[in-house]
């Protein structure tokens, strides 16, 4: 038997809230599939399943809120006879601020109810409608725009404020930065675009991931946690993405892969990503697993970033916007499209000669983009 535990779902979650159950006794789940929507101070997320099994048990009722690590779902592994399994009482998990949603629990579709939870409104309040009085997601957006409460805001500021607090406590960051000409890679990239689908077109952001991811293969030192007082090396090079919320704050899903993918797999997955983490729909295998984060902020207007890196990360790479700049080519003075990339990263694990040489890295692979 398999006790199911709420999982991390961030260096930053402690506990979080069930807001749905996609599964009931009784039903077969295979890996990566969704069994529950669980509430986090940052966003609503797919909770997937690990293992091939069949439900035996749910431990949780909506509306409870779960520390990380509490068990809230039994099943079993192939082979094994409900019968011979012994059930847990629906007092043994731990569970605290249970709500109590039976009898008037107002009728609402789950892409309501997340976006109301990403917008820290109370369901309660709201009025619908919908078919039978049904709270819809406009509902819900009408309510937000009329409402003033800071309350979801302040959460996630605080969340924010504790892992960035812990990061700058703990991490002896260094930061270095590099102008990169961009003109070979934006002049591929026009030609690209021109003979290609919509579908198959690139946003200049996705060669940079995939340079990061890349140059990571020749610096591993930059991918991987700090946990024991050690360093872990990444097993696969998985990039950590900042996206901003649409209701302020923001979230780092992850990007698997990216060595290995294509430019155009690449830029779908990251057009999904973004959807999905500004609509509420991450799932919980998107955010766990990266051994580095990228941040690009190009679209603020900012020139450079030098971030904060995210525990128990030991690195994090930032660009800018791309801009025209004057440069100097074989003696002559010319104007190139640039962009700024920076490093931060933990000198506990390397040093700034080891970043140079990953940034130069980066700035190499951008001179021949029809190799990324």
């Amino acid at each position: 038997m398999i006790e199911f535990k709420l999982p991390s779902l961030g260096a930053d979650m402690d506990e979080g809230t069930l807001l749905e159950w996609k599964i009931h006794p009784g039903d077969k789940v295979k890996p990566g599939q969704v069994i529950a929507v669980v509430d986090t101070a940052k966003a609503a997320i797919d909770v997937e399943c690990l293992h091939e099994s069949t439900v035996l048990q749910l431990l949780v009722d909506i509306g409870t809120k779960i520390p990380v690590g509490t068990p809230i779902a039994l099943l079993l592994e192939p082979g094994e006879d409900p019968q011979s399994v012994k059930r847990t009482s629906p007092e043994a998990p731990l569970v605290i601020e249970a709500q109590d949603l039976s009898g008037s629990r107002p009728r609402i579709s789950p892409a309501a109810r997340r976006r109301a939870v990403e917008l820290g409104l109370d369901v309660d309040q709201l009025k619908g409608h919908g078919a039978q009085g049904a709270i819809t997601l406009e509902d819900v957006e009408v309510a937000a725009h009329l409402t003033h409460e800071p309350d979801h805001e302040q959460a996630m500021r605080q969340t924010i404020a504790a892992v960035m607090s812990r990061s700058k406590r703990e991490i002896p960051h260094y930061y270095l930065s590099e102008t990169i000409a961009l003109d070979k890679a934006m002049g591929w990239l026009q030609e690209h675009n021109a003979q290609s689908t919509l579908q198959e077109r690139l946003l200049p952001n996705v060669l940079l991931l995939k340079a990061v991811a890349l140059a990571l293969r020749e610096y591993p030192q930059l991918n991987g946690v700090w946990l024991n007082n050690a360093f872990e090396p990444a097993r696969e090079i998985n990039l950590g993405v900042a996206i901003n919320l649409r209701q302020g704050g923001l979230i780092a899903p992850v990007l698997h892969q990216v060595a290995d993918s294509t430019l155009t797999h690449l830029m779908s997955e990251l057009a999904s990503l973004v959807e999905r983490a500004r609509s509420g729909s991450l799932r919980s295998s998107e955010l766990g697993g990266a051994g580095i984060t990228v941040t690009q902020l190009g679209d603020q207007g900012v020139d450079s970033v030098l971030g904060v890196i995210y525990p128990p990360q030991v690195a994090l790479v930032g660009f800018g916007r791309i801009s025209e700049r004057p440069w100097v080519r074989e003696g002559q003075l010319c104007v190139v499209p640039t962009v700024i990339g920076s490093l931060s990263a933990d000198h506990r694990v390397s040093d700034g000669h080891y970043g140079a040489r990953f940034l130069s890295e980066v700035r190499r692979l951008l001179q021949t983009p029809q190799a990324l």
